[in-house]
């Protein structure tokens, strides 16, 4: 330990000791009074023992202390006004660091800077201090994020509900290639956002099983006999920009009801006495546990449950605060199911109604079904999520009954509507009878029965939801579907992590465009600025310069930002495509190798993003990704015309550097099946162009900037069909008619990227030559080179490549996740708006 106080420490001891306290209040002034009394008497440091950690913490709680007040009255309001809520619940919440996103919406930044430059601080390192939080995965998690940053924007009454995970999906490090994962401990320090709200625990319950009571004229189901699990909330606020609305993310932990039995322990079985403990708090362990195994998957079920019951209790307990019954539930109350993770929520909010409170069926399905609504966020059948029977059994007997109701209704509906068509009611029912794990329940048919409002994410994805994955209800329910394509936050995806282009565009503009991202139309006549486009390419080059330096960091390559830096960040997936990258790069050795003074544009191909840990040809892609990484960037005679990197433990943070400095945004997912994505939206935001097939949202992003201005290559969705119901279609017959993939091919597969491991990459080799490979690498290959000449041949020319991007910047405005949410609400929730006035 230091002897001796640092400058910044001093500064701030001095500094209390001279000034009243002022707290909340937002001056320079304020804030270093609140800084250092939190440096004092809310983490007991002085100037010799406060760490860099320390300090962070500290400036935290100062900025926390300028939401309380307003956290307070947006509850309080929404309350005196009997506010409708839309109460939004989502098994991921990929929020990133806090402190800088609260700094940004508080619009404060400036203050907060000249405080700690006042105090010796520099404010960027201590930001830098910050973890992400583990709440989430991929981009199911940071939609979420960005759906409650724009509903408290938009002065939306909201609640978010998900769970308060110990440890994140993983930490990512590369090791010879490969991806291992270590426990992403992001509690370890704590979390000076969250609030403890043991008051508002709620009892979730597991086993046992069902009795029936007679009652009256009736029966009254009982579930006795369970294993109780204590669900406590943990808050942390989000608040909106510019407005004074903080609205409240609920996140639940569990905990046993005992922390252990004393007469196990009395006895000296001293394991026995904390088994029932260690077991409820397992449940909130880890985001996502490894499904590949029995275990696994219960752990998740039992996950789902805590989560979606939990919720429900408490919205149930809020709503019973001012009313008497259930007639005017629906009035007060919309819950939106982020995915299927939630489905759950259907039938459990059938048997609280019910069973703890008394309602008839007919009205409990009737609320149930006008509260709800489900977004659908995957067209792959496969990731749609099945729970065997079998665990509702063991777990949750009552739910099975209910389930089993349920789909009895549904199906003599079916039945009454299309007479004797067995074949149909077998596709639509809740239940399927001879899945892989014997019979399950298929929890998005659930979702779709049990909800009003059915959505995808992206007008392809819509689309293909009502005529391919989900017809039979389509056909039944056309006006229960629609489209909201996904947006993303301009707050955190241009004015947090681009502060220089977010700072032209302001100059250019003014600065409306933060809370309306159609305003970035106007800078459209900026496109014929010389001096404009200067500063435009300037900022780029910087932003390239700063990730430059966080690539050697990490990586210990050395990268040129002079070089056309092409980027895929994302989960690693096969029908994300990383692979077919990676055979255009290994093409565009090839042809360096083969004539060194070829003139092609230097580029950097920059890669990132986690592998599920169970996931073996997704860990190979990395490996794959890696080997070609190590041969090409110790290859000399390319004279640094070609450079490959992966950054290891892919994250908002990290891609909050990343994105400002992409030239090329890679959206190559096989079409049709990528939902909609929302890396796309955020490359363009930030001045990248886009070299994408027509899938997800890349279809409407085209139609907003233009085909001059995006990359457009492959099989379309219904090409990719239509290929894949060829008999004959294997991946060889690209390789026997094209002599550049052939030469690809055998460079790979013939161990020349991987001589200390041979024929690793054998499983990549049957799957893509001789597998009918659904993704259809080889056969989009030659389309997708072609692309990428194209993005060359534009990037030779640097006015014509930043007038593309500057318009890609001006025409992405209905990207905006407030437009989404705006929809949301406008078409399915209902909810009103509520100005948040504070003293």
């Amino acid at each position: 330990m230091s002897s001796t106080p640092d400058r910044s420490t001093a500064a701030a001891m001095e500094f209390i000791a001279n000034t009243p306290h002022l707290i909340g209040e937002l001056t320079v002034e304020s804030l270093m009074s609140d800084y250092a009394n939190h440096l004092c008497f809310s983490l007991a440091k002085d100037r010799f023992t406060a760490t860099p950690h320390d300090k962070f913490y500290a400036l935290a709680l100062a900025v926390r202390d300028r939401l309380m007040e307003r956290w307070i009255k947006t509850q309080q309001t929404h309350h005196q006004q009997h506010a409708k809520r839309i109460y939004y619940l989502s098994l991921e919440y990929l929020m990133g660091r806090a402190l800088s996103n609260n700094i940004i919406n508080l619009r404060c930044d400036e203050l907060v800077r000249q405080a700690m430059q006042k105090l010796g601080i520099n404010l960027d390192e201590l930001l830098e201090i910050e973890v992400d939080a583990g709440l989430g995965n991929g981009g199911l998690g940071r939609l979420a994020a960005c759906f409650v940053d724009s509903m408290a924007t938009l002065e939306l009454p909201a609640m978010g509900y998900g769970l308060r995970y110990d440890y994140g999906i993983f930490r990512q490090t590369i090791k010879n290639g490969y991806q291992f994962e270590e426990p992403d401990d992001w509690l370890r320090h704590g979390n000076p956002w969250e609030m403890a709200r043991p008051e508002y625990a709620q009892k979730v319950q597991f086993g046992g099983r069902v009795e029936a009571v007679p009652v009256g004229d009736g029966t009254q189901f009982k579930w006795v006999g369970h294993e109780p699990v204590i669900g406590i909330p943990y808050d942390m606020p989000i608040v909106g920009f510019g407005c004074n609305t903080v609205n409240n993310l609920r996140l639940w932990s569990g905990k046993a009801r005992l922390e252990f039995d004393f007469q196990d322990f009395d006895r000296g079985d001293y394991f026995g006495a904390v088994e029932a403990k260690n077991a409820a708090e397992n449940i909130t362990k880890v985001l996502y546990p490894n499904n590949n195994n029995y275990q696994g998957k219960e752990l998740r079920f039992r996950q789902q449950y805590l989560f979606v019951s939990c919720s429900l209790q408490d919205i149930i307990r809020r709503y019973l605060v001012d009313n008497q019954d259930f007639n005017g539930f629906t009035d007060r109350v919309a819950i939106q199911l982020n995915d299927t993770h939630p489905a759950l929520a259907i039938p459990e909010l059938m048997r609280l109604l019910i069973d703890e409170h008394g309602v008839g069926w007919d009205q409990a399905w009737e609320t149930t079904r006008g509260a709800t609504g489900y977004t659908n966020h995957t067209l792959l059948p496969e990731a749609l999520e099945q729970w065997p029977v079998r665990f509702f059994e063991k777990l949750l007997p009552r739910h099975l009954e209910i389930l089993y109701e349920i789909n009895r209704r549904f199906l003599r509906q079916v039945q009454t509507r299309y007479p004797l068509d067995d074949g149909r009611l077998q596709r639509m029912s809740l239940i399927e009878e001879a899945g892989p794990e014997g019979k399950s329940v298929r929890m998005a048919h659930l979702a779709i029965v049990g909800s009003k409002s059915v959505n995808g994410v992206a007008a392809l994805h819509t689309r293909l939801l009502q005529t391919h994955l989900f017809r039979d209800f389509a056909e039944l329910w056309p006006e229960r579907f629609n489209n909201k394509t996904n947006g993303v936050t301009p707050r955190r995806w241009l004015l947090l992590c681009n502060p220089e282009l977010s700072a032209l565009i302001s100059e250019r503009i003014g600065d409306g465009w933060v809370k309306d991202l159609n305003q970035l139309r106007k800078l459209e006549p900026a496109i014929e600025d010389k001096k404009f486009r200067a500063r435009f390419r300037q900022i780029k080059r910087d932003n390239k310069q700063r990730l430059a330096q966080v690539i050697q960091q990490n990586t210990g390559v050395v990268v040129s930002p002079d070089s056309l830096f092409d980027v895929q960040v994302k989960r690693l997936h096969e029908y994300k495509r990383q692979m077919l990258n990676v055979f255009h790069i290994i093409m565009r050795y090839q042809r360096l190798k083969q004539n060194p003074g070829l003139d092609l544009v230097p580029r950097t191909f920059i890669f990132g993003g986690k592998s599920a840990p169970g996931y073996f040809m997704a860990k190979l892609i990395i490996k794959l990704i890696n080997s070609v990484a190590d041969v090409v960037n110790s290859d000399e005679s390319l004279q640094g015309k070609l450079k490959v990197v992966f950054v290891p433990n892919y994250r908002v943070s990290l891609a909050e550097k990343i994105m400002p400095a992409a030239d090329l945004s890679e959206q190559i997912s096989t079409a049709g099946m990528e939902a909609s994505g929302t890396g796309n939206m955020k490359f363009a935001l930030n001045g990248a162009l886009t070299v994408g097939t027509l899938d997800g949202a890349n279809i409407e992003i085209k139609e907003e900037v233009g085909d001059d201005n995006i990359f457009i290559f492959g099989h379309t969705a219904e090409q990719v069909e239509t290929v894949r119901r060829d008999p004959g279609y294997r991946g060889r017959r690209y390789y026997e008619q094209d002599e550049a993939i052939r030469g690809m091919c055998d460079l790979l597969f013939r161990n020349f990227f991987n001589l200390e491991e041979p024929d690793v990459f054998e499983p990549i080799r049957q799957k893509v030559l001789d597998g009918p490979d659904p993704f259809l690498h080889l056969a989009d290959l030659r389309m997708y080179a072609e692309a990428q000449d194209r993005a060359d041949q534009l990037y030779r020319d640097p006015e014509a490549w930043t007038r593309s991007a500057i318009l890609n910047v001006a025409r992405i405005g209905k990207f905006s996740s407030d437009r989404t949410i705006s929809e949301y609400n406008r078409e399915i929730w209902g909810i009103k708006p509520i100005h948040i006035e504070v003293s």
